[in-house]
């Protein structure tokens, strides 16, 4: 056999242009879903990289295709359907188009567009994009808070405390500092970090000084994302920031920074369950998957069915 299967048509399904052969929104004023799936492939790349990440979106849209007939099915890590109810379904929006020249112009975009689905009523689900991404998308949810105060639980190997790099302050190593200068984030929870990052110690040090909580992975490992969950407020309003090199290198190979020792796919999906259960998902960002780094798919298989788990448990929430 010269040709790799098409195992998906074993079960009915094709190719498809969105995530889990979802619904289509090419209009974000005229958006009528509980939930919005939105493609990000940059917000203000470093100049030594790019957007290293620009084609993350589609990988991952491909990456469902095989579940396309089965989204009806029973899905074990959802207790049931993905979307119990048809009305309970997330909608595709595609993707922002940006300039790896321009990172204002790139964040005002993704700002604007995060606005728009708020007062929608709908939940942001963006898909990264590298890890400057996050910082538009909190500013759009500040632009709407009112009074209200938010968590951020960021599920990541790295701490994204550093002040500047490259001369750049929006850039994926400064995200979790300028959310701390954020007035409407009062908590933030880092959980999974490990081995050696870009952080020098005095950022570590920076965030302990603002109040960061942290669950290094290995702590993780031994005491269970309990320990995690336990620093959530029962009744939060929760953004939860998800970097694909958090997880494994095994389980999911196309990132930037591979570092052994990563959580498994139970690990990161019961965080973000309990996150759900302990209070309510506002918006959710997943991050640096690099699909020229992946190994026969299987990254972006394990991170899409993340999204996907992610997706049901925002619905429940949304019923």
């Amino acid at each position: 056999m010269n040709q790799k299967p098409d195992l998906g048509a074993l079960f009915g399904a094709g190719e498809t242009s969105t995530f889990l052969g979802l619904d289509a929104c090419d209009d974000l004023s005229a958006l009528d879903a509980p939930i919005a799936i939105l493609g990000v492939p940059c917000a203000t790349p470093y100049r030594s990289v790019g957007a290293y990440c620009r084609n993350a979106p589609d990988a991952l849209r491909r990456a469902t295709a095989s579940l396309t007939a089965n989204l009806e099915r029973h899905d074990f890590d959802s207790g049931g359907q993905v979307f119990p109810e048809r009305r309970l379904r997330a909608v595709d929006c595609g993707d922002l188009p940006f300039d790896e020249a321009d990172g204002a112009a790139n964040r005002d975009a993704i700002r604007g567009a995060v606005r728009t689905i708020l007062e929608r009523n709908a939940v942001p689900v963006l898909l990264g994009g590298d890890d400057s991404i996050p910082i538009p998308m909190l500013q759009a949810i500040g632009d709407m808070a009112g009074d209200r105060k938010f968590t951020i639980l960021q599920i990541d190997a790295h701490i994204d405390w550093r002040e500047t790099h490259m001369d750049e302050r929006m850039g994926l190593s400064s995200t979790m500092r300028r959310a701390s200068e954020m007035e409407h984030i009062e908590r933030i929870v880092q959980v999974g970090a490990r081995g050696i990052g870009s952080a020098a110690t005095s950022d570590y040090e920076d965030a302990l000084k603002w109040g960061v909580s942290f669950v290094p992975a290995r702590e993780l490992h031994r005491s269970g994302v309990q320990k995690a969950l336990d620093l959530i407020p029962e009744g939060s309003d929760i953004i939860v920031c998800v970097d694909a090199d958090a997880m494994d290198p095994s389980l999911v190979p196309g990132v930037i920074g591979r570092s052994p020792g990563g959580l498994t796919y139970d690990e990161i999906t019961d965080l973000i369950r309990g996150a759900a259960a302990r209070g309510r998902i506002a918006a959710v960002d997943f991050v640096e998957f690099m699909p020229e780094r992946d190994v026969d798919g299987i990254g972006a298989l394990t991170f899409a069915r993340v999204i996907t788990t992610a997706l049901g448990l925002i619905a429940r929430q949304k019923a």
